[in-house]
């Protein structure tokens, strides 16, 4: 069995490289974060697939930045990780965003990757 802190590497494995595509605005290294068939919410109508998260993330100001701290992970099967953070964007341009994310990271052929995406705003 996995532990926790094995679960928490595997979380900011994924979630540093999706922070640092983020954070350089690059849209099409943050879909390569995601699996082909990733099930992707952001704070826009949802889309599958990395086309439509490139799309989403390209659309993003210039100059926008992710900083993220994981508050809870489980393991849910063999080659899956459940995730739930605290995620903070801020702008250049206006007030900070801050909004909680759930991520299912699925392990593939090539490392593991995001298979599901769904930010939800709580004020």
């Amino acid at each position: 069995m996995t532990t926790t802190s094995a679960h928490e590497d595997i979380v900011r494995g994924v979630m540093d490289d999706w922070r640092a595509a983020v954070d350089n605005h690059e849209p099409e290294r943050v879909a390569s974060r995601f699996t082909q068939d990733a099930i992707f919410q952001g704070l826009h109508p949802y889309t599958v697939g990395r086309e439509g998260i490139a799309e989403y993330y390209a659309s993003q100001p210039l100059g926008m930045k992710a900083q993220y701290t994981v508050l809870e992970t489980r393991q849910v099967a063999d080659d899956t990780v459940l995730a739930y953070l605290a995620v903070d964007f801020s702008f250049t341009d206006r007030p900070t965003r801050n909004v909680w994310l759930s991520v299912l990271l699925t392990r593939t052929p090539s490392g593991w990757a995001i298979s599901h995406y769904q930010v939800s705003k709580l004020d």
